[in-house]
């Protein structure tokens, strides 16, 4: 049976990359301080091939026996999480990367670093392939999220190529799905927790910039794909079809029924303008692409926060 530690297990991604997994028949340890995760994401997963482990990535990290794959997704991935912990943000990109390489140099176990489309910043080009480098304000309120995750890059190419540790990187875009806070800040749970209130839906700016969903369940197969495959550079996932915010917040409305207006409030600083994942690589090199649209994955996601969706 092989091994697994994921790092951030218990996180809205982190959980159902550990859910994958152990349907796979992989022994799974799940590494996560609870800063941002729940137990309640994992709880059902307690038995013989699934273990928690209480433990802050920015401390060394020790695991017994074994390990094949290392995932680390710990992060403070969401604005309101990394502003209101932005040296902790730092920390995890910094001192958590290099405790998890350090754990899969050791087991030599195959290790994949969860990116984000974030190191691309503001880009300037559109869509956005790995080569291009990005357009990031490094002293800007979000730096230390983006540019802790563009060091953890650079610290996973480092480890390769001085330590020769088998490394992947996937730049992850915009995800969504069931186990998302509905407070976390994010445009999809903040709409959606919005419409089902009877509230205005809260749109920055003028609602014209763009951002590409991707269903948690095709991001999950694709990130396994990559751990499981040869790569080493990064690899973008994300789904290609790009909406406005103002189209999300429309499609949010349809599939609640709700009949709150939609307002428009200042755009924050370092905003994105536009946001969409080149993924010819990741059709190239492991036969992936999205299979779930935004408006079914939105159907999807609904019964979680407690609602069945309106449209059939």
């Amino acid at each position: 049976m092989p091994t697994a530690v994921v790092t951030g297990g218990a996180g809205f991604l982190g959980s159902h990359l550990c859910d994958f997994l152990v349907e796979r028949d992989f022994r799974v340890i799940c590494i996560d301080n609870l800063d941002t995760g729940s137990l309640q994401n994992v709880e059902h997963l307690r038995g013989d091939n699934f273990e928690f482990v209480n433990h802050d990535v920015t401390e060394y990290i020790e695991i017994d026996g074994e390990v094949d794959f290392i995932y680390h997704l710990a992060a403070l991935a969401s604005p309101i999480d990394y502003l209101r912990m932005p040296l902790h943000s730092l920390k995890v990109g910094s001192y958590g990367t290099h405790h998890a390489l350090g754990l899969a140099k050791w087991k030599r176990a195959r290790f994949l670093l969860a990116s984000t489309s974030e190191v691309y910043g503001d880009p300037q080009v559109h869509p956005q392939p790995e080569t291009y480098w990005g357009n990031v304000n490094p002293i800007g309120p979000r730096g230390v999220y983006d540019e802790a995750k563009r060091y953890g890059e650079a610290l996973t190419m480092a480890y390769h190529g001085q330590q020769g540790v088998d490394t992947a990187i996937v730049r992850i875009f915009n995800t969504y799905g069931p186990r998302m806070r509905p407070n976390d800040g994010r445009a999809v749970p903040t709409f959606v927790r919005q419409a089902l209130e009877g509230k205005p839906l809260t749109v920055f700016g003028d609602g014209s910039q763009t951002r590409s969903f991707c269903y948690v369940d095709d991001l999950i197969r694709g990130v396994v794909a990559l751990a499981e495959s040869g790569e080493h550079l990064p690899v973008n996932l994300g789904n290609p079809s790009e909406f406005t915010l103002n189209e999300l917040a429309e499609t949010v409305l349809r599939v609640t029924g709700s009949k709150s207006e939609i307002v428009h409030e200042a755009l924050p600083v370092d905003d994105p303008q536009v946001r969409q994942p080149d993924i010819t690589r990741a059709k190239q090199l492991l036969e992936w692409e999205p299979e779930i649209q935004l408006e079914e994955g939105l159907k999807r996601m609904l019964p979680s926060f407690g609602r069945e969706p309106v449209v059939a």
